[in-house]
């Protein structure tokens, strides 16, 4: 069995694959400090709950944005598991070209997601990620990766509001039915939501009058649910991009060992 774990700046999402399906996936906290011990602590009562067991894992595979908690989830790896983890932007081949000035600068995560659009969706891809931060990312069709964008996240935008206006209140996001705010919160949800189909839009024009070639969205990341019937912008949501991803590089490095 395969245990992935694909870490953001928010959440950690660790996913066992059987070798047929992902049979259970769990989420924590992103915390750059937690330990090794911590981690297995925390995963052996969920491996418990779902009839598993740490020597049932046989190899790991280690994907994350936070350059602080690689240590700790190699050690994991290492030491419960016993096994040496596949580590994306380390040891982990995968197979595709980083057509940047600097290949070196390319997040792990948005590799992670290019490689998981390109082997289900056919053709040039731009790829969203809504995350902590909104990627927009440029696949070609051949898997290179060829580069993008980055803006702020949604629900950051949402915490810079209240946080740098006095009288501004911490609200949820949601998809408001109309543009224009009747109240404070209103206002807020109207314009943080649409303020960000109108980026999403906007950029996707952009991208695609420049790339000059059809070219097709996917949509992924924790809040990406949120803009489904927003705009025609989008062609497809697609939560299981980064596993899937993961799922792919495993099996490069595998097959080639």
């Amino acid at each position: 069995m395969l245990l992935a774990i694909e870490q953001g700046n928010t959440n950690t999402l660790f996913a066992v694959h059987d070798g047929d399906a992902w049979i259970a996936q769990w989420r924590a906290a992103t915390e750059s400090s937690r330990t090794a011990d911590e981690y297995a602590v925390w995963l052996s009562q969920l491996l418990n709950m779902a009839s598993l067991r740490f020597d049932q894992i046989d190899s790991c595979i280690i994907s994350s944005v936070v350059p602080q908690s690689i240590f700790n989830l190699r050690n994991l790896s290492r030491r419960y598991l016993h096994v040496e983890p596949l580590v994306v932007g380390e040891n982990a081949d995968l197979g595709i070209a980083v057509r940047l000035d600097k290949p070196s600068e390319a997040g792990a995560d948005r590799l992670v997601n290019a490689i998981g659009a390109h082997v289900v969706y056919p053709g040039d891809l731009v790829v969203i990620d809504s995350g902590t931060a909104t990627t927009f990312d440029v696949i070609a069709a051949d898997g290179g990766f060829e580069g993008g964008l980055i803006a702020p996240g949604i629900n950051l935008s949402m915490e810079a509001l209240h946080a740098a206006a006095a009288k501004l209140p911490r609200v949820a996001i949601q998809k408001p039915v109309k543009v224009i705010g009747r109240d404070t919160v209103g206002a807020m949800q109207a314009g943080v939501f649409w303020g960000y189909i109108a980026l999403i839009e906007g950029l996707i024009a952009r991208i695609k009058a420049e790339w000059g070639r059809p070219m097709t969205v996917i949509a992924t990341g924790g809040v990406a649910s949120l803009f489904h019937g927003a705009t025609q912008s989008i062609d497809h949501f697609d939560s299981d991009l980064t596993i899937r991803g993961l799922l792919e590089i495993h099996r490069r490095n595998t097959i080639r060992t």
